[in-house]
């Protein structure tokens, strides 16, 4: 931060709103938190919008999505240093720097895309037709009879209603499929034209994701901290150097990630590991 501005160069945080309801679902309450974590140094930007819906599309035609949903806020800068703690995710495996662009650079519409691809779900027994997501829907998709209905054949998986509703009535299923290839191809859609630094965090390494709300203990000895250009030599080597410290093939699934990445020409497997000793 201080060599930045040093430099003369101006940082910000920036990422976009989350998928599942919490304290990072709309900008008011992200920020709020961001601060509380002692993220105050330098002005935070969520680039999806309020509640998450406000997103450029990036063309990237690739063999499960055509445009990915970035998040709009994204589309003013060129460089960005992308910062990831590498962990487990009971999804992708592990999260690391793909995860943290697929995940990170997608308004909440393009996180939907991923997880599932489909419209969100609505819990009858919680909805009270209070009418919030009817009035927030800008395309016309929820209708309020009795309770709720999401019409699929209108809805473009925005997913702004799970952020507006206020009984926690509207979800997304998680399911879908293909889910590592998808999020190898937000990836890419995100890096498109950027030009990005990758710095992640192999310490405090879990079972499970950050988002999981609870403390875990380590399941494997600390590494260190990589850096880079190239997202998929990265984690490909934060992937082998946790298996081969802990004698175990932990996060072994999220390979197939990697393996997808570098079929569509996000970057190689391939790397050569130099080390810097800090002074």
């Amino acid at each position: 931060m201080n060599y930045l501005k040093e430099k003369v160069v101006s940082p910000l945080y920036i990422e976009t709103n989350v998928l599942y309801r919490g304290s990072r679902t709309t900008t008011e309450k992200h920020i709020e938190t961001a601060k509380s974590h002692g993220f105050t140094q330098i002005p935070i930007i969520i680039a999806d919008g309020d509640i998450g819906t406000e997103y450029d599309e990036i063309e990237i035609n690739k063999e499960y999505i055509h445009k990915c949903k970035i998040g709009k806020g994204y589309g003013k800068y060129k460089q960005f240093i992308v910062m990831s703690h590498f962990k487990g995710h009971v999804e992708a495996g592990f999260g690391g720097a793909l995860k943290q662009l697929a995940m990170g650079f997608a308004a909440r519409g393009g996180k939907l895309e991923q997880h599932s691809g489909i419209s969100p779900v609505i819990d009858a027994e919680k909805c009270i037709s209070c009418g919030i997501c009817v009035n927030k829907c800008n395309y016309g998709a929820i209708q309020t009879p009795d309770t709720a209905v999401i019409d699929e054949s209108k809805c473009i998986g925005c997913a702004g209603c799970i952020a507006v509703c206020p009984q926690g009535a509207i979800e997304n299923t998680w399911g879908g499929s293909h889910f590592m290839e998808k999020l190898s191809e937000y990836a890419y859609g995100a890096a498109k034209d950027k030009e990005i630094i990758y710095i992640t965090f192999v310490h405090n390494i879990t079972k499970e994701c950050d988002c999981a709300g609870t403390h875990m203990k380590p399941i494997a000895a600390n590494i260190g901290i990589l850096a880079g250009k190239d997202p998929v030599a990265l984690d490909t080597a934060r992937l082998d150097l946790v298996q081969k410290n802990s004698g175990e093939k932990l996060f072994e699934k999220g390979r197939k990630s990697l393996q997808h990445a570098e079929k569509i020409g996000l970057g190689t497997m391939k790397y050569e590991l130099i080390e810097i000793n800090a002074v």
